[in-house]
């Protein structure tokens, strides 16, 4: 790829072969649109609606939930079957929604295109559509215009400026120039003389010389990255699929056992098969994905309340697996709103209190409060802010904002903060003349007369450098002095001071004039200066981030900073915001690719900030974090982060500033572009995790009861202690809304002390597979003893032992939804009506099997008989011996992991 910023106008054209003047003959565009295509984005043929939706029902679960509805309609049990039937195409509808939408992101990509152009071809100027330009055409470019292909810049006015914001990050427009650039590998952030397809003029007039166009261009390349990204499946989803196969595998395994083991009694062989095929759909928890999906719905109603807008519903779960957040800096990490941190002037430095636009704050001098009405070098400083600058203060809403340049805005508000209000000073000081600010004197100034008849003063703010070559005197105590080498020396000094903390700098002076000069041009007005001042500002870091970091590390969450600005600024900000220690790297984009893959994948664990960095080098910094196994968080705002965000686990787009390319290829929209809110949607999407495996231990813990008892049964050779509709009937009993208003339990208070979840961590571990068999062997406990009790010691019919086993067991089960609130804490410590939920889900699930012991019709149905009250009191008294046993098991716990810390 040429390098064309190093080249000057004339080399470029000459390589292009094209006159600068004339530009192109209209034969030689038609040849070169032959040779490189048109100037667009190259579609990849995407899937049809049709196809994304039938690829919904590729996963095993599904099929087994299908298989599942066919043998429910088999037993007749319709109720069973459509429900089943309801949840997969439930599934089936979410899931098409979530891709189809992922799938329009080129779209967005090809709107920052412009529909046409103004080219010089053969000396003549036209408007052409911008798909027919070429390379080596020559486009005008002016104020409001995007930029159609990415050019060399040939000529401009004064003050053009470009606002590249979507593509490199900075969010103030860049003062281009023509001149060539001579240092080596030059960040895209940095090529002065380059425009670029995508971005947009904001001031002056210009021409351009096309280099490169469609999937050539910088937006081109992007485009073939967010291409060549393949999807990949979340870690819930992933897990959801091993644990379904599992659970399957195992019911499958367990059922044939039973079936086995009745045909060797001698039981009928129909009978055999209704019961082991009801008690395989009972053991699949069909309700699983349902549950999960509400889960991660409600999860989503959550977290808009919190700022956070999720577009991919497993994203809400894969945000609480984070392990790494990369963040931009620019009003994520920081307000996006420049504020001025302190004024030099000769009598010291003064410190400014406050952040952002809001024009409040005290000025400090040596700890000690100073008045800018008491200060006239101060005040002279603060009001040549406010008449050198074409920004407004304005207050909407409640919420002080600017129009304008961020920069200016910072010095009116500084002003402000002194009562120098903008209006009352204009008001007595009349506009003359403006030299705008251009890339080379890298100065501006203002003409402005006292009064109707007073003098006139040039008031002048630019680099210090380049502003202190041009005074001759210095204000101090409200009178100019000749200023002497020590004075230039204090203020070089106190510059350097200044920027090592990463403070952008800016020199005021002024000059006054008795009577108007020949021309108001800038080498007549900006000399023979008067100092006034030094001011220096920095986008500050949000005060509520400071703390959603530290919430970050307890929850050993590492946080990165990826941006296209300076290195020590970024470093700044990062050490403020408590990221970067003393064992901590910062690399920029030119530093990073010095580093072959191995190297960069040992030090990206201690790199924490990322400075001027293309595209390319986000992508690196995702792909390296998740080749360590950590499930990595991406935010981003512009077109350049696209890639990046779409590539990491949870892609953050940001809903204010973000570009519509990025807010299709996220995950997650933060809506008030804040880092805290994505902290707080990790919290949530933690809470959301802990809820999904308390669901999970609770249908599979029950669903291992209902699988022992008739087991056990089978084994010692007693009666089958359920029929296949009842089996059925607990299955629809407990697994429905219980199962639901866990997936609702308050999140836990210390959910972000603890680690991360490695990303291969299942969700069944060992210790947690053995603890639901013990609570299936519990429940399985409760049934069999009251089937064996009311069989063998009142020797009631069998019928009625059935009736008392099927209460206990799904007795038993309710009773049991409430240990699975916690592994660790007691329900009394949790507090028993801390989800009311539960409680009305428990409380709903009771009647219905009350109800069907004592209506006749159901009784029919069921196979039961009703229960005398104190039969009912037994069974119930009996049901809850899950809880009383988890609660014993608890205490034993905590006792233990007390006495090991003693």
């Amino acid at each position: 790829m040429t390098k064309w910023w190093h080249l000057d106008p004339e080399t470029s054209a000459r390589q292009l072969e094209t006159d600068l003047r004339s530009g192109l003959s209209p034969a030689a565009a038609v040849d070169r649109r032959v040779q490189y295509g048109p100037n667009q984005l190259r579609e990849q043929k995407g899937r049809t609606p049709l196809r994304i939706f039938l690829e919904q029902f590729a996963d095993f679960m599904i099929w087994v939930l299908i298989g599942a509805a066919l043998v429910s309609g088999f037993l007749k049990e319709w109720v069973d079957a459509a429900a089943i039937v309801a949840i997969v195409i439930l599934n089936a509808i979410l899931g098409f929604i979530q891709e189809h939408r992922a799938e329009r992101s080129l779209q967005a990509l090809r709107k920052l295109a412009a529909p046409f152009s103004k080219v010089i071809r053969d000396g003549n100027k036209s408007s052409i559509p911008s798909a027919d330009l070429v390379p080596g055409d020559i486009v005008e470019l002016e104020a409001g215009d995007y930029v159609p292909a990415d050019g060399r810049l040939i000529q401009h006015t004064a003050n053009f400026a470009v606002l590249e914001a979507s593509l490199t990050g900075e969010s103030t427009p860049v003062a281009k120039t023509q001149a060539a650039l001579n240092e080596g590998d030059v960040p895209l952030a940095d090529r002065a003389n380059m425009v670029y397809l995508g971005t947009s003029i904001v001031s002056g007039k210009g021409r351009a010389l096309i280099a490169e166009t469609g999937m050539s261009t910088e937006l081109g390349r992007i485009a073939g990255m967010i291409q060549a990204i393949v999807h990949e499946s979340t870690p819930l989803q992933k897990r959801l699929e091993q644990f379904g196969k599992l659970i399957v595998y195992a019911c499958f395994g367990l059922v044939a056992l039973i079936f086995g083991l009745e045909l060797l009694r001698g039981g009928k062989l129909l009978d055999m098969f209704l019961t082991s095929v009801s008690l395989a759909v009972a053991a699949i928890p069909e309700g699983l994905p349902a549950v999960v999906t509400i889960a991660l719905a409600l999860g989503v109603q959550r977290m808009v309340k919190r700022h956070a807008l999720i577009r991919k519903l497993p994203a809400v779960e894969t945000l609480g697996s984070a392990s790494v957040i990369c963040s931009d800096k620019t009003g994520t990490l920081t307000k996006n709103e420049m504020t001025v941190r302190a004024v030099w002037t000769p009598a010291g430095l003064t410190r400014i209190e406050g952040i952002g636009y809001d024009p409040t704050g005290n000025f400090v001098r040596d700890e000690r409060p100073v008045s800018a009405g008491d200060d006239p070098d101060l005040r002279a400083c603060l009001e040549a802010g406010v008449y050198c600058n074409g920004a407004d203060l304005v207050q909407k809403e409640g919420r002080w904002t600017i129009v304008g340049d961020p920069t200016e805005g910072a010095l009116l508000t500084a002003a402000a903060k002194a009562g120098i209000r903008k209006a009352e000073m204009e008001a007595r000081s009349a506009f003359v003349e403006e030299i705008p600010f251009d890339s080379e004197r890298k100065l501006m100034s203002v003409i402005r007369r006292a009064g109707n008849e007073g003098s006139l003063t040039a008031y002048v703010k630019g680099a210090p450098d380049i502003l202190l070559d041009r005074c001759t005197h210095i204000l101090e105590n409200g009178r100019p002095r000749p200023i002497h080498k020590d004075d230039r020396a204090r203020i070089d000094h106190m510059t350097d001071q200044l920027s090592d903390q990463a403070l952008r700098v800016l020199a005021t002076a002024r000059r006054v004039f008795e009577a108007p000069p020949d021309s108001w041009s800038d080498s007549i007005v900006e000399r023979e200066l008067t100092f006034l001042g030094l001011t220096a500002m920095i986008d500050p870091p949000r005060e509520e981030v400071k703390s959603a970091i530290a919430k970050c590390r307890a929850s050993g969450i590492a946080t990165v900073m990826i941006t296209g600005d300076h290195k020590n600024t970024a470093i700044a900000i990062a050490r403020e915001l408590g990221f970067y220690g003393e064992d901590s790297r910062a690399l920029t984009g030119e530093e990073l690719d010095r580093l072959d893959e191995e190297t960069f994948e040992r030090e990206v664990e201690r790199t924490a900030v990322y400075a001027r960095v293309s595209p390319e080098h986000k992508l690196r910094v995702v792909r390296a974090w998740r080749k360590r196994g950590r499930v990595v968080a991406m935010t981003g705002d512009g077109v350049n982060d696209a890639p990046a965000v779409k590539e990491a686990d949870i892609g953050v787009a940001m809903g204010i500033t973000g570009t519509d390319v990025t807010k299709e290829v996220s995950d997650m929209i933060v809506t008030d572009d804040n880092f805290a809110s994505i902290v707080a949607a990790v919290e949530e999407g933690r809470g959301i995790y802990d809820n999904i495996k308390k669901f999970i231990h609770y249908l599979l813990s029950c669903n291992t009861g209902e699988i022992l008892t008739m087991f056990v049964a089978t084994l010692i050779g007693w009666p089958v202690p359920l029929f296949p509709i009842q089996i059925l009937w607990v299955n629809l009993v407990t697994d429905g809304l219980p199962a639901l208003a866990l997936g609702m339990d308050p999140v836990a208070p210390d959910i972000m002390s603890r680690s991360p979840r490695r990303k291969d961590e299942p969700i069944i571990t060992g210790r947690r597979a053995r603890l639901i068999i013990a609570q299936g062997a519990f429940i399985a406990a409760c049934a069999l003893g009251a089937f064996a009790f009311v069989l063998f010691v009142e020797h009631e019919n069998i019928t009625r032992a059935r009736t008392a086993a099927l209460f206990a067991l799904t007795a038993s089960q309710l009773f049991h939804s409430l240990n699975c609130r916690s592994q660790r804490d007691s329900l009394f410590k949790l507090g028993v009506f801390t989800n009311m939920i539960l409680i009305a889900a428990i409380g709903a699930s009771f009647a219905l099997q009350i109800a069907i012991l004592y209506i006749p019709f159901t009784q029919k149905i069921f196979k039961v008989e009703a229960l005398g009250l104190l039969d009912l009191a037994i069974v119930i008294a009996v049901s809850s011996f899950p809880l009383g046993m988890m609660e014993l098991v608890k205490l034993a716990n905590r006792r233990r992991v007390t006495d090991a810390k003693a």
